[in-house]
This record gives structure tokens, sequence and C-alpha cells, in this order.
């Protein structure tokens, strides 16, 4: 059996699952994706100055990362098809909306993106996460990339404030390189230097203006 084969078979038994995630955290071993480290890091610091315990918080085709590490007041996960932020929203408002790693998947972003304004708070952030140089990978569909630039002309042309836009991005070459066989995870030796004209991952801040 290949190495590829184990991981599969790890990923679909729970137990399994588990067992190894703990030895590697004993040995210090990142299990996170190479080309999401850092992009976690800056996130996650984000969101505890916003103090998440005081946040009523959706995600957009939610997984297990984000509810994991906090304990928001609230915590709304959606899910296609059952929820489709292109073309619905919900009639509650959030602190915070995060769509990690979605909107490259999107048919009708600029309307998923109305909708997250729609659905924030008066003073809500939204926390959107894309791929730049990273190989296409449809779930179900791929469709676009975004740089620094483009995400924020992207946000405001949705109706976010260009002076409430904050962006970043992260990526170096040889994160872009192991990315062409597949997703790696960081490991032991994954370097987390930043090359700024190798973009492997971009975010960005976007918060709603207070009422007047």
């Amino acid at each position: 059996m290949n190495t590829q084969a184990v991981m599969k078979w790890a990923r679909a038994n729970p137990r399994v699952r588990s067992t190894l995630r703990s030895i590697a955290d004993a040995i210090h071993y990142d299990t996170t994706d190479w080309v999401r480290v850092v992009m976690y890091q800056k996130c996650f610091e984000f969101i505890r100055s916003l103090d998440p315990g005081r946040l009523d918080v959706m995600e957009v085709s939610a997984g297990e990362h984000w509810r994991k590490h906090f304990e928001f007041r609230s915590y709304t996960p959606t899910h296609y098809p059952d929820f489709d932020i292109c073309r619905q929203t919900l009639p509650q408002k959030f602190d915070l909306i995060i769509a990690d790693q979605i909107f490259e998947h999107l048919l009708r972003p600029a309307d998923a993106a109305r909708n997250v304004l729609a659905m924030l708070k008066p003073g809500g952030w939204f926390i959107i996460a894309t791929p730049f140089l990273i190989r296409v990978h449809p779930s179900p569909i791929d469709c676009r990339r975004w740089t620094e630039q483009g995400l924020a002309m992207f946000l405001e042309d949705a109706g976010f404030r260009s002076d409430l836009i904050k962006t970043d991005s992260w990526g170096n070459r040889a994160c872009v390189v192991a990315n062409f066989k597949g997703w790696k995870k960081r490991g032991f030796f994954g370097s987390l230097v930043n090359e700024p004209e190798f973009p492997v991952t971009v975010w960005a801040f976007a918060q709603k203006p207070e009422e007047i």
C-alpha cells in the first residue's frame, strides 16, 4: 500500500486519525496544510483581538478548524447545497462571518459577498481566505484567484468600504512547488519565510461600517 493510500485510509478512520494526530502533536509534527499555516496564525490572532467569547459567528461551508480553536458566543455552520451563499441569507445577523477557501469555488462570488455584508451586524467583520499560487482543485468547481489588490477591489465592489478592508498574503517558492505534488503538511521543515512575489494564500478582514 502506497503512502497516499495509507493516508486516505487513516482519514476515513476517526480512531486512527485521532491517534495519529496525538502522536504528531507529541513529536511537534505540524499537520496543518503548509499553504495555510501563516494564514491561520494571522487570522486567529485577529479573532483573539475581537474577544471571541462575545462573538456570534457564521461559517460558510464550515469545517472543524475554526470552531475547535475558539469558544464563540454562538457558532452557526452552513453547508452547500442546503445553504447557497450566492443565493441565500439567514435571518439572523453576525459579528463575524468566515469563508475559508470557499470563494474560489463560487460561480457568483460577488452575489455571495453582498449576502455576507447583508448578514453582518454594524461593525461586524468578514474574514475571507482564498488561494492564489495553488493548483486547480475542483470542489466541485474551481473558478478564480485573487491577489491582495484584486481581493480588496472585489470586496469594495461588493459594498465594503475601502478604508475598512485589510489584506494580507503569504507564500514562498518551496511551498508553491510542493503544492504541485499534493496538499503537503508543514511537517518539521516547511519554511514559513514569506516571499511576497509568490503568494500562496491571500486573505482579508473587511468590516461593515457602524450605523450612524
